[in-house]
């Protein structure tokens, strides 16, 4: 791609609405242009020289353009080569396990997500004591066991939903990666697709909202298989009990999703059908922009238009979905967090208690170390990713690079 003494790298055209989306998926540099502006650049990268080009965007849309500054935004995006080189950039290495994800997301495959799903609904409306209750978690009277088996029997269940993710990507031949993180309080390992702005918006949700399918589906299957296995008597079964704890902590973490906030898997769907590029940014810093100039501290305000139109139009009525999302945490700590802690607390407190140094009070005191392991784990990656975010080497995804967890 040359024009006029410019070289380009291979760039990805979107057309979204009056605007288009340019980028390259090798560095995942993406910026929204307006539709002349893509046509400028789309002449330039075909070889039109620089004063033809001015002289062509004239003619078109009837108003100057100014290349010099044109041109100085295409170099800061990464579009042009540097040091005049020729060479073409090299074709990207093939996706692996593209026809997997293809399969994972076929008809037959939906079909069977549906018949699962639908088959727990139906389920669940005759035996209503396999929704799900925070009760489920102690599905033993070992405080150690529960907890080990809810903390690493999630793992192959968060893989599961990443996998998901990963391959719906995959499927749209878009390089994806692993990663785990920490947001606020949370451990969580999220899923980066590299590339997604440079695909139709319409192809853009699955990757999305592929993790909650994920979810739906393994939520259902372990409600079943708990039905299925019930004691001759209707009892629950150890296995059966065992299954509802684990359906227990997938539905709390598809009720994490609805923290908008935290950037989770329906914020991005939901940004996407508003067609919004970095609507939370862009939602907080009005909210907050709102907020100086009613203190009259105009020195505090930030500069708008590093958003586009569509995303401060749609950012100044995002908030009540901010409060969605608050909404989303306060259920989960009224209706999970607390009545389980307290639960346990009241459980490790008789066996400490007691006075006898038997096998509960080990349990319970083994129990307790774990759950200390576990918060020095945590503060031990949010206090790295204070110090990478102070020197400048933390993550933060590009308008293109998106992590979902």
């Amino acid at each position: 791609m040359a024009g006029d003494g410019l070289v380009f790298h291979e760039l990805s055209f979107v057309p979204e609405g009056d605007e288009v989306v340019v980028g390259r998926l090798d560095t995942g540099s993406y910026a929204v242009f307006p539709t002349d502006g893509a046509e400028l650049l789309k002449q330039l990268t075909q070889g039109m020289r620089l004063s033809a080009a001015a002289n062509w965007y004239e003619e078109t849309f009837d108003e100057s353009v100014d290349l010099e500054d044109f041109v100085a935004t295409l170099r800061e995006l990464g579009f042009v080569r540097e040091g005049g080189q020729q060479q073409p950039d090299a074709p990207p290495p093939p996706v692996r396990l593209r026809p997997l994800g293809r399969a994972l997301f076929s008809l037959p495959a939906w079909g069977l997500y549906l018949a699962v799903v639908g088959g727990w609904t139906w389920t669940v409306t005759l035996h209503p004591d396999l929704a799900p209750r925070s009760t489920q978690i102690f599905f033993v009277h070992s405080l150690l066991v529960v907890q080990l088996v809810i903390t690493f029997g999630q793992v192959p269940l968060l893989l599961l939903h990443e996998a998901f993710h990963i391959l719906a990507g995959r499927r749209l031949g878009l390089p994806t990666r692993l990663r785990v993180s920490n947001r606020l309080t949370y451990i969580v390992a999220e899923t980066q697709i590299n590339g997604l702005l440079s695909v139709p918006r319409a192809k853009r949700y699955l990757p999305f909202l592929a993790g909650i399918v994920c979810d739906s589906v393994v939520f259902s299957a372990l409600g079943l298989v708990a039905h299925a296995t019930r004691n001759p008597d209707g009892s629950f079964s150890p296995t059966s009990r065992l299954c509802l704890a684990l359906a227990f902590t997938v539905a709390v973490r598809m009720l994490w999703q609805f923290q908008l906030y935290l950037r989770t898997d329906l914020y991005y769907a939901a940004a996407t059908a508003w067609n919004c590029y970095d609507l939370h940014e862009a939602g907080m810093t009005l909210l907050k922009n709102r907020v100086w100039r009613l203190v009259n501290r105009a020195d505090r305000i930030v500069d708008e238009e590093k958003w586009t139109p569509r995303d401060r139009r749609v950012g100044t009525y995002y908030g009540p979905f901010i409060v969605l999302g608050y909404c989303a945490l306060a259920a989960i700590t009224v209706f999970v967090s607390v009545p389980v802690t307290i639960r346990y607390v009241s459980i490790a407190g008789r066996a400490i208690g007691s006075g006898h140094l038997d096998a509960a009070f080990w349990d319970a005191a083994l129990s307790l170390c774990m759950n200390v392991a576990q918060l020095v784990a945590l503060v031990v990656l949010s206090r790295r990713k204070r110090r990478e975010k102070k020197s400048g080497t933390s993550h933060t995804p590009s308008s293109s690079e998106v992590e979902l967890v």
